[in-house]
């Protein structure tokens, strides 16, 4: 058996919600202190990275509301030392409402990083139209989401400036050259990390296939060969190539943002199986303090 000891270590991250609401994703945490007991038990399963989304209780609906973004974030960092980052607001999409300019988007962004509660932040680079491949009464309406290049460049810039590193959801392969660019004209910016996403509930990006993540590293080997990069999506299973990205040096992220719509199983346990995943593979949990190590941001 190998020594854990001399395995890679893999960053796990566990994305604990998603904009989706329940009636969606029936098992997503959504009160605080459901967001906060998730985080904490996905960070003893071994993710070393919390990503969350803030809902309001009363309409299930998303709530980027930055006080409510912190009581979480020293919630789960109370009895953890994981990373714990929010999301941004779903501009152009019915699910969450309309966001009302660059400064309005990043709001609690900079409130977060002010009262220096964050590390990371969302800043995706380009837009996407999401198309639901489901058949029947529960497929989503089309929608475009949407990041204006004043957008992009005001989140890059505010990350800049507070020291953050940037979490690049990459839909399309565009968005790594776009990302690329961008963050090569923002001075003191720290380098991204890019989230390759797959997808089998929505059309776009490559399905959770070999060559699909073949062709990211090698647009990315091209734009941003230095950055750090995981494997990431949106109402898919993503175990099939756990293997492949572990083997090519990359990170992985699971939890039920990410998971088929209706998966059962929680977040501890969506994290537990990837910690099975990736020993398979070779790898090991890496720790919080790895991560930022491998992030430059120090202890």
């Amino acid at each position: 058996m190998m020594n854990t000891s001399s395995r890679r270590p893999v960053w796990i991250e566990a994305a604990l919600n998603g904009p989706w609401g329940r009636a969606l994703q029936p098992g997503i945490p959504v009160t605080e202190a459901e967001i906060i007991a998730d985080g904490i038990a996905a960070a003893r399963a071994g993710a070393g990275i919390i990503h969350v989304h803030a809902y309001d209780p009363e309409t299930g609906r998303q709530n980027d509301d930055g006080a409510t973004y912190a009581r979480i974030i020293e919630g789960i960092r109370a009895t953890t030392d994981a990373l714990v980052y929010p999301t941004i607001p779903l501009a152009g999409a019915a699910l969450t409402g309309q966001a009302a300019g660059p400064a309005a988007r990043f709001a609690h962004i900079d409130f977060l990083a002010s009262r220096g509660l964050i590390e990371m932040a969302v800043i995706d680079p380009g837009t996407v139209c999401f198309i639901d491949r489901r058949d029947g009464p529960a497929a989503l309406a089309s929608f475009v989401y949407t990041n204006t290049e004043a957008e992009i460049r005001h989140g890059l810039a505010l990350a800049a400036t507070h020291r953050l590193v940037p979490s690049y959801a990459i839909y399309e392969p565009g968005f790594t050259r776009a990302g690329a660019l961008l963050a090569g004209q923002t001075p003191g910016l720290a380098t991204p990390l890019y989230r390759f996403m797959f997808s089998d509930a929505f059309a776009w990006g490559f399905p959770p296939r070999r060559y699909g993540l073949e062709a990211h590293l090698a647009l990315l080997g091209e734009a941003a060969p230095a950055a750090p990069w995981m494997i990431a999506g949106l109402g898919v299973d993503l175990e099939d190539l756990v293997p492949h990205a572990v083997a090519a040096g990359g990170h992985v992220r699971t939890g039920l943002e990410d998971a088929p719509f209706g998966t059962e199983t929680g977040n501890a346990g969506l994290v537990a199986r990837m910690v099975q995943v990736v020993e398979a593979a070779g790898g090991r949990p890496a720790t919080p303090a790895e991560i930022r190590t491998g992030l430059g941001l120090g202890g």
